[in-house]
Parts: structure tokens; sequence; C-alpha cells
């Protein structure tokens, strides 16, 4: 084990922060718009200090097949473009609305009476947001 005085002295590795440039954030966007996902919009939550991520990408999808389609696809596309698997999802019970956490950007795929009921956006109104749709 190596003194704490050594520990401390070593050379912090530089940190590359999140950005909508980033290629797991180009990945997901491509993917939702490549399954027809609509009203896509990027929350950037990194100035918000009780935030859990640094961005969510919520869209909706007309159906609970298509929301499923979404999902998947996001899954698949993220892991080619960027070996990424996600840390964890959860709603894929109902498809109602079905979360993907890849820690630093969560993806929020809802139907649209999930997304008029939860209005996520508004929960999170203080946060800079983009629209994606093509």
């Amino acid at each position: 084990m190596e003194p704490l005085s050594v520990l401390q002295s070593r050379e912090k590795s530089k940190i590359t922060r999140l950005t909508r440039n980033s290629r797991i954030f180009k990945a997901i966007i491509k993917a939702i718009q490549d399954k027809k996902g609509e009203n896509i919009i990027s929350l950037d939550l990194r100035k918000i200090p009780e935030a859990s991520a640094d961005f969510f990408v919520v869209c909706e999808a007309s159906s609970t097949t298509q929301v499923k389609a979404i999902c998947d696809f996001v899954e698949d596309h993220v892991q080619k473009e960027c070996g990424e698997w996600p840390y964890k999802h959860e709603g894929r019970q109902s498809f109602q609305w079905v979360l993907t956490d890849y820690i630093n950007i969560v993806v929020h795929v809802m139907h649209p009476d999930a997304r008029k009921f939860y209005r996520l956006e508004e929960m999170w109104s203080d946060a800079a947001s983009q629209i994606h749709d093509v």
C-alpha cells in the first residue's frame, strides 16, 4: 500500500465533460430519430446540483410497440457506436414510460399519456432545453 502523500501527489487525470456533441449523446438522438420518436427534447442538467445525470433525453412514441422498438434500438445503436451498455433500465413491463440509464445521460421514452401526466420537462424547467425533432 502506498503512503497517503504519494497518492495525493499523483497527477489527476483530466475528465472530459459530457456535452451535446459527445458521441453517446449524438448516438442516442440519432437512434430515437431513426425509429421515429416524436417531440424529442434534451434537458441539460449539469448546472442543477440535485440532478442525478448530466442530461435527460425525453421523447414520445405513439404505441407501446414503438416505445419498445425505440428503447431496443437506442441500446443496440449506442452499443455499436460507443461500446456502452446501459447501467439500468426501468419500465419494460408496461412500456408506458421506459427509462434507460447511461449514468450521465438518462433516456426517457414515453407514451403521450404518460408524458402529459408526469410533465417531466416542467419538473426540470430550470434546465436548458433543446428540441431535436427532424
